[in-house]
């Protein structure tokens, strides 16, 4: 994946997450607890590829 596709995919996650917290009425909590997952999700997918976090291939879920 380039280097430019990473930047896009960051833009449009931080852009959609913007648009949620600015146009959705929700609690405060509920967006500190969505900011917190998405951002998680984010750093978690980005440390995967960029290859620094490669234990996460051998993990399963399900059967």
């Amino acid at each position: 994946m380039s280097l430019i596709n990473l930047i896009v995919i960051l833009m449009v996650v931080g852009v959609l997450l913007w648009l949620i917290n600015t146009y959705l009425p929700m609690d405060g909590k509920i967006k500190a607890i969505l900011n917190a997952v998405v951002v998680i999700g984010v750093v978690l997918w980005l440390l995967r590829v960029l290859g620094l976090l490669s234990s996460l291939d051998a993990i399963h879920i399900g059967k």
